[in-house]
């Protein structure tokens, strides 16, 4: 049985074996469109970390504002520092237990601060003043849904999640799911992609059997005919939209001709 990489390796081959010039044409397109909005992607994840400094009821104010990169729809962990653990020879000291109080979406970014609403855990404390926030120094991981094609193209695009995921690794700011695990959840489940941007319960509770904090959800439109590739961040946590972004679909110069980069061009 061919699994993991290996797995999705093979699909991706199999898919493009069957697909026509024009087809994996369009499948390019996504894929160097994607490219173009790669970097909003990763400034949207900064690896920062900071301090609650006020509680409002479910608002809780963060000493990180624009200057430190925080947008509006970030979302942070909300942890508590507690005693601190020892190297049990020297006794010196390697660092201090956490305990995760819950997460902060980010809702107003001021010059000196930030705005965000709490969501707790279940039976953690609440928090207060000076306990930490933070966005993962480590790699995030997430899952690519398969595209959704709103558009008249009826494009084979079974390539594109394998395209998609690889360019999140690229980054390595991100640790993409085999997308064929992707696919056998929401399969399993009877989920389709585009049910993530509207059903938050769905979001959440596949994002715990995946062992992922977000999903990408990319989808094409078009409008006035020019096609266009939308992609948006969902919280695994909440359900809620992160982060989003649209782009008019790109050429791509290897379009139907380039399928690797073990592939020779036409030309050659």
């Amino acid at each position: 049985m061919v699994r993991g990489w290996r797995r999705a390796l093979f699909a991706a081959f199999f898919v493009v074996t069957l697909a026509g010039p024009a087809q994996a044409g369009i499948a390019d397109q996504v894929g160097a469109t994607f490219g173009l909005i790669l970097q909003d992607v990763v400034a949207a994840f900064p690896p920062i970390e900071g301090l609650v400094v006020q509680v409002d009821g479910e608002s809780i104010y963060m000493d990180l504002a624009k200057k430190d990169g925080v947008l509006a729809g970030q979302e942070f962990t909300v942890f508590r520092k507690g005693e601190v653990f020892r190297h049990p020879n020297s006794g010196k000291p390697l660092g201090r237990y956490e305990e995760v109080l819950g997460y902060a979406q980010v809702q107003r970014v001021e010059v000196a601060f930030s705005e965000a609403g709490f969501v707790p855990i279940e039976g953690r404390p609440q928090p207060r003043p000076e306990d930490g926030v933070r966005i993962t120094r480590g790699r995030i991981r997430i899952a690519v849904v398969p595209p959704v094609d709103l558009t008249a193209a009826t494009a084979d695009l079974r390539r594109v999640p394998f395209m998609l995921a690889l360019a999140m690794d690229q980054t390595r700011r991100f640790q993409s799911v085999d997308s064929g695990q992707v696919n056998e959840a929401l399969l399993n489940s009877k989920t389709k992609g585009e049910e993530l941007l509207v059903r938050p319960d769905r979001a959440v509770s596949l994002g715990k059997s995946l062992d992922v904090p977000a999903w990408l959800v990319p989808v094409l439109i078009e409008r006035r005919g020019i096609t266009y590739l939308d992609v948006t961040f969902i919280s695994a946590v909440t359900g809620a939209a992160l982060f989003s972004r649209r782009q008019a679909l790109s050429k791509s110069e290897s379009a139907g001709e380039q399928r690797f980069p073990w592939e020779p061009r036409s030309e050659d």
